[in-house]
């Protein structure tokens, strides 16, 4: 199983939230590390640090002493997980049952997957219902995340990974680095970058299309210390000068259609069958 890295700037109430997702979804004993860049809010350390001695799982808090900028922070987060895979999981987010065995799965799959995102109601071209847009979390994750898990994995590669819960293959940051902080700054577009670097080098970005994660978006990191920065998509698309033909090809031609068609057609059978399916299966 790999690690996870939840991401963590201010934002105490998503973060709680996330947690509590956490204690729920993971077996005893899964290794979690909470990154946090330097959060000013006073409660986030007592929290963070609370819950790790409280919780059933492996989990550890680690505090930056300055303000690093998200790509930093997750690049320091790989040095400090070892030689695990891990998954990067934004603080605005609730996992739902089975998450993160879904995503080691996917990984699993084929070793040329470098990094692999579930679907969610704000995650781009990984959103659902609509495509390429945030929607309303659900009132009933978990039962997305079961219509999920019902369908026969494919796996669809993707231009990049949303970043919000991102899985990231050791060998792969071995062989490519981590993010380029260097580049952008306090964040924005490196997870693009890294993605675009992997499939250069014959990996693959995935959509696990048999995962379901909610994503509240807008809440989860930022900096204090480091000059405001808004160029980062032109120094991404001066790298990558295809990039955004590239998206707005893959949001035009939509692949993912059948992918999101068989999600909703196995949510409509869970619903058609009702809260008590489970007595009769």
């Amino acid at each position: 199983m790999p690690v996870v890295v939840v991401t963590i700037h201010n934002a105490l109430e998503a973060l709680d939230a996330c947690l509590a997702s956490l204690e729920r979804t993971l077996p005893a004993g899964a290794k979690v590390l909470l990154a946090d860049d330097a959060s000013p809010d006073p409660r986030i350390n007592p929290m963070a640090r609370g819950w790790c001695y409280r919780s059933a799982l492996d989990a550890r808090y680690v505090r930056r002493e300055l303000n690093m900028g998200y790509p930093a922070n997750c690049n320091a987060a790989f040095a400090e997980t070892g030689e695990a895979d891990v998954v990067l999981l934004d603080s605005d987010t609730v996992v739902t049952p089975g998450w993160l065995q879904q995503l080691a799965r996917c990984a699993a799959g084929d070793p040329r997957i470098a990094t692999a995102t579930p679907w969610s109601n704000n995650a781009d071209t990984c959103s659902f219902p609509r495509l390429g847009e945030p929607n309303p979390a659900p009132g009933h994750p978990e039962t997305l995340a079961e219509a999920a898990a019902m369908s026969s994995p494919a796996w669809p590669d993707i231009p990049a990974a949303a970043g919000f819960c991102m899985y990231v293959r050791r060998a792969a940051l071995r062989q490519l680095g981590g993010f380029d902080a260097a580049t952008f700054g306090i964040g924005g577009g490196e997870q693009d970058d890294f993605s675009l670097r992997a499939a250069a080098m014959g990996w693959r970005n995935v959509l696990c299309d048999t995962a379901y994660v909610v994503h509240q978006g807008g809440a989860s990191f930022g900096a204090l210390d480091l000059p405001p920065d808004g160029d980062n998509l032109g120094r991404l698309l001066a790298r990558w000068p295809g990039y955004h033909e590239q998206v707005a090809r893959f949001l035009l031609d939509d692949p993912l259609r059948p992918h999101r068609a068989r999600l909703q057609e196995n949510l409509e059978a869970l619903q058609r069958s009702g809260p008590q399916r489970d007595l009769f299966g």
